[in-house]
């Protein structure tokens, strides 16, 4: 299966973006009204010093457009000056319209007493207005690399009831930019924050924006207890936005020295960078460039931590993060990223349609519990050297993968029992579905509709009722020998849950063989041959268990990932016997190949990667065979490789 690497196409070629979101330390948000063109320049060289190649920039928009019908011109020609000094240092930038919200705080120009920025025809005609009349002004400066309409929408507007209300202010704002000569790539800047990537509807649906953007900017902070989950809630966030086909710019991403020391802030870009590459993400632009010493000035003087986002210091020294910043940019300048994408594979990750559908009677809640599982799912995946593929049940699961994994399910749409023995008994594909009750009382138990002829079992559940999983942890031993796994095998996972989804689903075989049981001797995982392929039920929401634990990463379910892709024919490009390590591929479009080898280990690791047949790990300056990689702590190396 094919992986989208869709990239921004500008100046007739492939963009090549890596930048820092932008403000000067002379005033933050308030920049403008003290605007320092030298203070700027020197920023600007720290950053192009460093590697970077753009900014995203701010119109302040009470201050840009002080009335209903003006344009501050003073404030304006600082902004062309602004765009001259990009050009000097050779950097571009992506002008923000409709910055009401930053850091903290919701600012609105004075005359807009209120009204609503998305359905209030006069508001939204004046939003449109400035967003032509600053494009007007500077959409043939070769500085201008795209636009963006606003910083986070859904902040400053209040999320929208209505997305088609949503998606006609965002498409007639594109309308007003195209009609005023802005040819460059556009986006909102909203955050990617729609019900597909977050389970919880905004009214920005990805669905209707993908019309309308020329790329999705997800913005991600993740706050979590598990360090693995930290780190790849920008990847998932890049991969969801991705299912719909467009470019990916990791649009915003970091963290306050207040909150990580120099060396954890430093760990977190890293993976953060690498982990978003491997994602599909062709940008990133990180928040942001510089601390601030502006305590008296809102936002900070109340948001203190805001003050500390920089990749330089107050005084326009680098952090740690820019020195992560520097070394990505020599990485993606070394496989001249501009011309990879991702390797194709073999497993596919179902995206539950009860994450990005809202279907009439159906708890909301139960969507964030989807989002928790396919989280879990996918750093399983990851850390089994299996990168996925995402494919939304709602616009139908697609072909061509030789594992499927449905982590911790509750509902199925009745045509996906179809569709899922299709893809065994068909394609010769085996499909892994785990059973979750839910985290609700609402409509308890599995919806699959032919379950029972399904899975080759008959289900034992009673009315109403949850089948309480009674141990601490959950013991799953292998009847047989499976995918690699020698029977005898005990795989183990911490219990963890409400009184609605702490359940098992108690079963019988019919048709099915029992792969393993549970520590009471039930059945636990259970395969049905369909034709060339199989359907593999796990009784226990292994997923969703897993999602609930504090730092649970790594945990058995890399193991039972890997047996599962052992055992449907899965070709891993590249791997290593951790599940702290996980491993990756890009190819470029001359058919040169990089292997990307990350560590989640706090401590050096000796490994021995495996390869496809006469395959070897070479440096990518000197061309140097390498059989062991020894990594450091938490560290990410990429690798040519070369074929005998």
């Amino acid at each position: 299966m094919r992986r989208n690497t869709a990239r921004v196409v500008t100046g007739g070629g492939p963009a090549n973006w890596l930048g820092a979101n932008f403000w000067s330390r002379t005033g933050g948000p308030l920049m403008w009204r003290s605007y320092d063109p030298a203070v700027v320049q020197a920023e600007l060289a720290v950053l192009k010093n460093h590697g970077l190649t753009m900014t995203r920039s701010f119109f302040y928009w009470p201050d840009f457009m002080p009335g209903p019908y003006e344009i501050d011109e003073k404030l304006a020609a600082h902004f062309a000056d602004f765009l001259d000094r990009h050009i000097e240092e050779g950097l571009s930038t992506i002008p923000t319209f409709i910055v009401g919200h930053m850091s903290g705080e919701n600012w609105d120009p004075p005359w807009r007493n209120g009204r609503h920025l998305y359905e209030d025809v006069w508001m939204v005609g004046r939003q449109a207005w400035f967003a032509a009349e600053m494009t007007r002004r500077y959409c043939d400066h070769p500085a201008v690399a795209g636009w963006l309409v606003s910083n986070e929408m859904p902040i400053y507007g209040g999320s929208a009831t209505d997305h088609e209300t949503v998606a006609a202010w965002a498409r007639i704002i594109l309308d007003a930019v195209r009609a005023a000569g802005g040819r460059q790539p556009f986006s909102l800047g909203d955050g990617a924050w729609g019900i597909e990537v977050t389970g919880a509807d905004n009214g920005f649906r990805l669905t209707d924006l993908a019309e309308i953007s020329d790329f999705f900017g997800p913005h991600t902070y993740p706050v979590g207890d598990d360090p693995i989950r930290q780190r790849y809630a920008a990847p998932l966030a890049c991969e969801l936005a991705g299912t719909f086909g467009k470019p990916v710019i990791m649009e915003e991403f970091g963290v306050s020295s207040d909150f990580a020391s120099d060396a954890n802030a430093a760990t977190y870009y890293r993976h953060v960078l690498h982990g978003t590459l491997v994602a599909g993400a062709t940008g990133w632009i990180a928040w942001n460039n510089t601390d601030f010493a502006l305590p008296e000035n809102d936002p900070y003087r109340h948001h203190a931590f805001e003050q500390n986002f920089g990749l330089t210091d107050a005084a326009g020294a680098p952090k740690a993060t820019l020195k992560e910043m520097q070394e990505f940019a020599r990485t993606l300048q070394s496989i001249d990223h501009t011309r990879t994408e991702r390797a194709d594979t073999d497993t596919a990750l179902i995206v539950s349609t009860y994450l990005d559908t809202q279907y009439p009677f159906t708890s909301p809640d139960s969507h964030l519990a989807v989002g928790k599982a396919l989280q879990q799912g996918y750093i399983a995946a990851r850390l089994s050297d299996l990168p996925p593929r995402l494919t939304r049940e709602t616009t139908g699961i697609e072909e061509g993968a030789r594992l499927y994994l449905a982590p911790s399910v509750k509902q199925l749409l009745a045509p996906t029992a179809r569709r899922l023995e299709e893809l065994a008994s068909r394609d010769g594909a085996c499909v892994y579905v785990s059973y979750c009750a839910g985290d609700v009382s609402w409509h308890r138990g599995p919806s699959y509709g032919s379950m029972n002829e399904l899975f080759g079992v008959r289900h034992q559940l009673d009315v109403g009722l949850a089948d309480r999983i009674e141990d601490d942890t959950v013991q799953l031993t292998f009847a047989r020998d499976f995918g690699g796994l020698p029977r005898g095998t005990t795989l183990e996972f911490a219990t963890a849950g409400s009184e609605h989804s702490r359940a098992y689903l108690p079963v019988t075989p019919t048709t099915a063989e029992v792969i393993a049981t549970d520590a009471r001797g039930r059945p636990a995982l259970l395969r049905r041959q369909a034709g060339r392929g199989s359907l593999i039920l796990c009784c226990y929401p292994l997923e969703y268990m897993a999602a609930l634990t504090p730092g649970v990463n790594p945990d058995a379910t890399v193991a039972l990932y890997g047996a599962l892709a052992a055992h449907a024919g899965v070709r891993r490009l590249v791997s290593v016997d951790d599940p702290r390590v996980a491993c990756d591929m890009l190819v470029h479009n001359n058919g040169s190949r990089f292997a990307i080898i990350a560590s989640h280990a706090d401590e050096p690791l000796t490994l021995k990667p495996t390869l496809g047949p006469g395959e070897t790990l070479a440096t990518l300056d000197e061309d140097r065979a390498v059989d062991t990689v020894i990594t450091g702590p938490f560290e990410i190396k990429i690798f040519k490789v070369l074929k005998s």
